[in-house]
């Protein structure tokens, strides 16, 4: 039986950041300058372009990478398949894979959408207590996750199928009742409460509530993972299933729990990417799908289970997110990313494979 949880900064994560590093100094480097207004809070609170004497707007060179505003939106943009990818990271490790997280994510977004928008402006039930709606939209999105989550881990479990092929089919099921519910339309008007909590700003309107969630929970699962027994059994799962087994692991229950880790943190995702946004659709989150599972092998977990943390799913995230940043910066044609992102994806399998042989060759010779 392989059992083998990650430390926090173990040798991948450290290469992964050196590969961050490296990224970033080089979108510093050819990604140029650009020139935008400077920014100012006003007596409202407000953040506005910043005007001289003539009422002209300020403006100033930036590096188009590395500013804090650029650097702000790609912690932005890396969140929400950040937390998803953890999520994703504790599935593979068991050994298993989740096509559906772009689906539940849009799911949990168009039901909480749509009960938000009784209380909305427009709504029946306008003027709730800004607790309240927040609370509500937490409860669904978490819940509509979470609630999928079973439904994929108990078909896995119950009708003893590969997870690929049930996560397949409830990827469409879940996208068509979003389609269903939504009519095709974009869900908006609704509270501004979630909205002006996700959005919260600091300084020169720098929105970091998103990230800082992704951070929370990259915390949560490399606690889970490296420091409680449950998430050593999810490592024994993966790396032998059958020993794992034998060894009076729950193999069922921690299949099943997996996918609700999954589910959740996509409705999660979900809730923080409606209330930046402030709308929902049923094409939210479509093609999500990879660059979760790209996010989570790039960050070192095996397709073949056993292996991965937490950090390195985060990681994986922004590399993933540095590359279509990147793309933007140095004006490469944007149909190309997903070529980009295959090729990495396609790479890290095999880089992994590599591993796993040169592995295999060393406990032989030691064997002998």
């Amino acid at each position: 039986m392989t059992s083998r949880p990650r430390s926090l900064f173990a040798f991948q994560e450290v290469g992964l950041v050196l590969v961050v590093l490296v990224m970033g100094l080089a979108l510093t480097i050819f990604g140029g300058t650009v020139r935008q207004p400077r920014l100012e809070r006003g007596p409202d609170g407000q953040v506005r372009p910043a005007l001289n004497a003539a009422g002209e707007k300020i403006f100033v060179e930036h590096n188009k990478f590395f500013n804090a505003q650029s650097l702000a939106q790609l912690a932005k943009d890396t969140s929400f398949i950040g937390i998803m990818a953890v999520g994703m990271a504790v599935v593979i490790i068991s050994g298993g894979i989740d096509l559906s997280v772009g689906a539940i994510y849009a799911l949990a977004a168009v039901l909480s959408a749509l009960a938000l928008r009784h209380y909305g402006p427009g709504g029946p039930g306008a003027g709730g207590a800004p607790a309240f709606t927040i609370a509500l939209a937490v409860v669904i999105c978490v819940g509509v996750g979470l609630l999928c989550g079973l439904v994929n881990g108990g078909l896995i479990v119950g009708l003893r199928m590969h997870p690929f092929i049930i996560t397949l089919g409830t990827m469409a099921i879940f996208r068509g009742i979003a389609l269903v519910a939504s009519g095709g339309q974009s869900i908006g008007d609704f509270p501004p409460h979630l909205q002006n909590l996700v959005k919260f700003q600091i300084g020169d309107g720098l929105t970091l509530v998103p990230p800082f969630a992704m951070l929370l929970v990259m915390a949560a699962g490399w606690t889970f993972l490296s420091r409680l027994a449950a998430g050593r059994r999810v490592f024994a799962v993966g790396g032998n299933e059958t020993a794992a087994q034998y060894s009076g692991i729950p193999v069922r229950t921690v299949k099943l729990g997996v996918y609700l880790w999954s589910g959740g943190l996509a409705g999660l995702a979900a809730l923080l990417a409606m209330g930046y946004y402030g709308s929902a659709s049923s094409g939210d989150g479509n093609g999500y799908e990879l660059n979760v599972v790209a996010a989570a092998v790039v960050g070192g977990s095996s397709l073949s289970g056993g292996r991965g943390s937490a950090l390195g799913a985060m990681l994986g995230a922004l590399i993933i997110q540095m590359i279509t940043t990147g793309i933007i910066i140095l004006g490469i044609d944007q149909n190309y990313s997903q070529i980009i992102t295959g090729a990495v994806v396609v790479a890290a399998v095999v880089l992994d494979k590599f591993n796993s042989w040169l592995t295999q060759r060393r406990l032989a010779r030691r064997a002998a």
